[in-house]
């Protein structure tokens, strides 16, 4: 399947991410999120990082206006209703991701497929809100997304082995390393081992045996690991790793290890999100 229009529902960091490389592989794109500030947003965070890339001789300008001329922001979802393919990357919030499927499958052409960027949620579940489900798969790609080279193409009951050729065919062309994940169980295979880790850093600063930065030296040092796992959360955001353990909980016949910290609920609560904001446990920390 020759896919020339990507839309992407989503304007954040993985949103325009997405948006970003599909243009440089030749896509128009149409990129749309609810308010004009998100598109804005994201539509700066590309022009930043593709000016970068020409700063560091990786790009040259023409490129980089050529790649920008071929994404359109928009807070008209019916702007979508052309495309070849969809990728959603809203929150993890999995009756919103549903609502958003319904919608495209009425906005978008029968043979369209529609992936989800979920890191964790259920795909069969979000393609059962769908007239489509043989066509509906999932597709996480990683932070930053420019940068990051494996996608996860996930399955869910329904998926026809069509659409997973389409979706890998796709994220190949993009430059990405692809795993197919056969059966459609709560974060994949990335998440499903990342996240206990996470989650056992927090309980190690909670419980004063060492601090953020120590478990994050450790991490990098002793398992060799480009990131700790304070670092990541607050790159990719401490509400993410909350969602997904509390859906982990709910969907992993409740297992104490997937419960939430205390500490983790409370960043939540206080807003520190981090995401290179300066809120997150780099700030607590101090």
């Amino acid at each position: 399947m020759d896919i020339k229009k990507l839309g992407v529902v989503g304007a954040g960091a993985m949103g325009n991410g997405i948006a970003q490389i599909a243009a440089q592989i030749g896509c128009e794109v149409v990129m749309r999120d609810i308010k004009d500030e998100f598109v804005e947003r994201g539509m700066k965070s590309i022009d930043k990082f593709l000016s970068r890339s020409v700063e560091k001789g990786k790009l040259e300008a023409g490129e980089k206006d050529a790649i920008l001329g071929r994404i359109k922001g928009t807070t008209d979802m019916s702007q979508l209703k052309d495309m070849d393919f969809v990728i959603e990357v809203v929150i993890e919030d999995l009756e919103l991701k549903k609502s958003v499927f319904k919608e495209l499958d009425e906005l978008c052409r029968p043979e369209v497929i529609l992936a989800s960027n979920t890191s964790s949620m259920s795909i069969t579940e979000i393609a059962a809100s769908t007239n489509r489900p043989e066509r509906i798969c999932g597709m996480h790609f990683f932070n930053p997304v420019p940068l990051m080279r494996l996608v996860e193409v996930i399955r869910g009951f329904s998926t026809s082995d069509e659409t997973i050729a389409v979706t890998t065919e796709l994220a190949k062309k993009m430059g990405k390393i692809t795993v197919e994940v056969k059966k459609d169980s709560p974060g994949f295979i990335v998440n499903r081992i990342m996240i206990p880790h996470m989650l056992e850093a927090i309980k190690i600063v909670e419980e004063g045996i060492a601090s953020i930065e120590d478990v994050d030296t450790a991490v990098k040092n002793g398992l060799n690991y480009p990131m700790g796992p304070f670092e990541l959360m607050d790159l990719t955001g401490i509400d993410i790793a909350y969602f997904v353990s509390e859906y982990f909980y709910k969907e992993l016949n409740k297992e104490s290890k997937w419960v939430s910290p205390g500490l983790l609920k409370t960043m939540v609560r206080a807003g520190k999100l981090g995401r290179k904001t300066g809120g997150g446990w780099y700030a607590f920390d101090k």
